[in-house]
């Protein structure tokens, strides 16, 4: 068995300088940061204007964050040498392109560790920028920056695309200005078993003219390859596909049609107790200290759930609570049917129940069964197409929400979309090929 054998320490290759074309030739530590001189390894001598051979003319020091090692966060100082011509006097400096763009603070390796860190580690701003020793406004401009640069302006990042979901999400809380936007998620990866699910982009506000918009702005082949368009019970989402998406199918998922069954059920419980008791629920209410219980499926309900709803539903007084419990538990077991054939039948059945002959006293169910008469169509669908779900959609609303509040809010509606597209688009860094 060969034995791994040690060399001569390499600072450039350690710090991995070689990849930014420069060569570490000292180090020393300052207070709360270390510091590395370099020099450029390649010579530049060469006029810009004319190819004569210039001759030294000084240098100028360049000072870039890089990134830190053992967290310590760690300063470039670059020796750039400069040149002048002797034919046409023109000056310049050595390319230090490979190591960083001209204008920003931060190298190119500094840059691949801020993305990495926000997109891989989920750090926030503030982490970064302490990591790398620099303010936390340079680090969100550089970060921001190269992110819209490699990910927002990439069209292909469209590409491919055939089931979406939309949903609107809560961007701030604020009293003043707009603070909902519109996301609009990938949802073909789902669908085709090849991947989670992609945030494509965030537009401001909430309505059918700003998702009408977005998909009118998409290249006419994107959107006829556009086939499933799953979405909430905002008619205004259903309109605005239908008009720009008309070969889609709109499809209503699972969540969102059983929560339109719950809401029915913890509004028909609070009006039965107040009838009941008079007041709004207290502790030691019956019907208050089942209100979780009522909306957990029958197949999961513990033997000590399943007496408290047995004994709820003793007394004529919750005959409408439990009529409207049943309804919801029903639209559950149809969503929860293994045989989907079944368990549209199970579904089609709750619909055309609830349609005709439902009891003027159960005004809850009466409102549900025209929104679920209205849908039934999108409704359906659900189980033509396994996989279609705005399931997913919910969940990168939840990540960025967490993203909202590790960020301590966001003002400026254009960083967070590019922080929302970095966090949850499926973006992974990759910068220059050399690093």
């Amino acid at each position: 068995m060969s034995h791994g054998t040690f060399c001569l320490p390499d600072l450039s290759t350690f710090t991995r300088l070689d990849g930014l074309g420069l060569e570490a030739v000292g180090q020393r530590l300052e207070l709360g940061r270390a510091v590395l001189e370099c020099w450029v390894a390649e010579p530049d001598p060469w006029c810009r204007r004319c190819g004569a051979e210039g001759v030294p003319h000084g240098t100028v020091a360049r000072r870039l964050a890089h990134e830190p090692f053992g967290w310590r966060p760690t300063t470039l100082l670059v020796r750039v040498r400069r040149y002048r011509c002797p034919d046409s006097a023109h000056v310049w400096r050595q390319d230090t392109t490979q190591a960083a763009e001209p204008k920003p603070k931060l190298s190119r390796r500094a840059l691949r560790w801020a993305l990495e860190a926000i997109v891989v580690q989920h750090l926030t701003m503030a982490r970064v920028a302490e990591g790398l020793g620099v303010a936390c406004n340079t680090a969100n401009d550089a970060v921001l920056a190269e992110g819209r640069r490699v990910l927002i302006a990439d069209p292909a990042r469209f590409d491919g695309v055939t089931t979406i979901g939309v949903d609107e999400h809560v961007w701030r809380h604020t009293r003043r200005g707009d603070k909902y936007v519109t996301v609009i998620i990938d949802l073909t990866p789902i669908r085709d078993g090849t991947g989670p699910a992609r945030l494509l982009d965030t537009v401001r506000g909430r309505s059918k003219a700003v998702f009408k918009e977005w998909l009118a702005a998409r290249p006419e082949a994107w959107r006829d390859g556009v086939e499933v368009v799953a979405m909430d019970g905002f008619s205004g989402f259903k309109s605005a596909a239908a008009e720009e998406v008309p070969d889609a199918v709109p499809v209503m998922d699972p969540f969102h049609s059983v929560r339109l069954a719950g809401e029915s059920l913890d509004a028909c419980r609070r009006r039965v107790q107040q009838d009941t008791l008079g007041h709004r629920g207290h502790k030691d209410d019956p019907l208050y200290r089942a209100r979780r219980t009522l909306q957990t499926g029958a197949d999961l309900l513990t033997e000590t759930q399943q007496e408290r709803l047995a004994k709820l539903f003793a007394g004529e007084e919750h005959v409408q609570v439990e009529a409207t419990w049943g309804i919801y538990q029903r639209m559950v077991a149809a969503y929860r049917h293994p045989d989907r054939p079944r368990g549209r039948e199970l579904m089609e059945a709750v619909i055309a129940s609830l349609s005709t002959g439902v009891p003027a006293a159960l005004t809850e169910l009466i409102a549900l069964g025209r929104t679920l008469k209205r849908r039934a169509a999108d409704i359906l669908a659900y189980f033509d197409r396994p996989g279609t779900s705005n399931g997913p959609t919910e969940a990168i609303n939840r990540r960025l929400e967490h993203l909202r509040g590790s960020a301590l809010g966001f003002r400026n509606i254009t960083n967070c979309t590019a922080r929302s597209l970095l966090e949850a688009s499926g973006f992974r860094p990759q910068l220059h090929p050399a690093l």
